[in-house]
């Protein structure tokens, strides 16, 4: 087994605009500047969510609608490839006004009203996304398994 080493290429450091939808906010700059390999984090908040859990045994996702205005407490992700193109992968915890913390999948229809994103985009052979039977998902390359 050999251990793929990545080191930083470039990193962006900005906001969204109000207004704008997360996850396709992200993938738009990812696809623009055509970043195959990458780590994603974000904090600040949101008008309304659509958060995501996916379920095991079903093997789909069922979103969770928070229309209510909350809190970026942690938004953190990658970026690889799904069929030749800039995949966006985020998961997001967000607090409501009582600090109660709802989490996911990051969803379209996210809608920000603040956001102070960094992308850090890293050098080395990008990594794509192949079907995954035993999970249902779309999963890194099974050659990026660290351990037997």
């Amino acid at each position: 087994m050999s251990r793929k080493q990545y080191s930083l290429r470039r990193t962006y450091i900005g906001r969204l605009p109000q207004g704008a939808d997360l996850l396709e906010g992200i993938t738009k700059i990812c696809k623009e500047e055509n970043i195959k390999i990458g780590k994603i984090t974000a904090i600040g908040a949101v008008k309304k969510a659509v958060i995501s859990f996916y379920d095991q045994i079903e093997k789909k996702y069922h979103n969770i609608e928070l229309n209510q205005e909350m809190e970026i407490v942690s938004c953190i992700g990658n970026i690889s490839l799904l069929n030749g193109q800039p995949f966006v992968h985020c998961h997001i915890v967000l607090a409501d006004n009582q600090g109660r913390c709802f989490g996911g999948h990051l969803m379209l229809g996210t809608e920000v009203f603040a956001c102070e994103l960094i992308i850090e985009e890293f050098e080395g052979e990008p990594i794509e996304r192949v079907y995954d039977e035993a999970s249902g998902l779309n999963l890194w390359h099974p050659a990026l398994i660290l351990m037997e």
